[in-house]
């Protein structure tokens, strides 16, 4: 394999760097090899079950350093949308997610907003955003992520609901996150890398690798989270390298920086 060019270094959170309030494998050393070291680093997740405070707070707790300006998330993206499309979104999140929607009105909705809210995917919500979309609200999905990984196993992600709002209305959802072309783009430009000089580590193989690829960017697939034995060929191109962990994705992505 080639020698890659890296610069920057986009890290996927859960499944990647932790499961629950467990790190991966080695991932605290690893992370600060990195943090050591002259890439640049942002940290992209789609996760939307907690605010940004939440999960900073969580990832403290497991020992992880970072900075609340490093994370760049997909709730954010869509707080961007709904702010610049002045819309007053029913927002179908966990309670805490909508902190990151400060200054938005939910009365009289003309969106619907959807995130990881399993408190929220019963019959009663789904049928009222399912009736403001018939209605001509727009269908925003935080992100359409098909399941993820817990410390007690896989669980469903908002995707299939998605798709159930998509199925029953007709309508195609606006996604904002990860694999989205445009949010791989907007993590890059907070930290000015181009594309092809940038690599994404994460355990998601289409949201992260495939998506991140589709950017310009390398993908590094690691074998923890929510991977799947056989995820590395479900892809085409395949990953641009696959690990068992993210500690042995940091030694390789060093190796080549040197």
């Amino acid at each position: 394999m080639s020698r890659k060019h890296f610069l920057a270094v986009l890290i996927d959170l859960s499944g990647t760097l932790h499961v629950g309030d467990k790190a991966t494998p080695s991932a605290v050393l690893a992370l600060q090899k990195l943090q050591n070291s002259s890439l640049k680093l942002l940290f992209v997740t789609n996760t939307t079950k907690e605010s940004g405070a939440d999960l900073k707070k969580r990832l403290d707790r497991i020992g992880f350093d970072i900075n609340a300006s490093e994370i760049f998330s997909s709730l954010s993206a869509a707080h961007q949308l709904v702010e610049s499309c002045q819309y007053r979104p029913m927002l179908l999140l966990q309670p805490s997610a909508k902190d990151q929607f400060p200054g938005i009105t939910e009365s009289n909705p003309n969106a619907v907003v959807v995130g990881l809210a399993p408190e929220c995917f019963d019959y009663t919500h789904m049928n009222a955003a399912f009736r403001l979309i018939m209605d001509g609200a727009p269908l925003i999905a935080v992100h359409a992520g098909r399941y993820y990984k817990e410390e007690d196993g896989l669980s469903l992600g908002p995707g299939p609901f998605v798709k159930a709002l998509e199925y029953a209305t007709g309508v195609t959802a606006e996604v904002v996150g990860k694999p989205e072309k445009n949010f791989f783009l907007a993590a890059l430009e907070k930290i000015n890398c181009p594309p092809e000089n940038a690599v994404m580590i994460g355990d998601d193989v289409r949201d992260d690798v495939a998506g991140a690829q589709a950017a310009g960017l390398h993908g590094v697939l690691v074998r923890t989270g929510k991977y799947r034995a056989g995820d590395e060929d479900l892809i085409s191109p395949p990953p641009t390298a696959t690990f068992d962990n993210f500690a042995m994705a940091v030694d390789w992505i060093l190796h080549q920086a040197s």
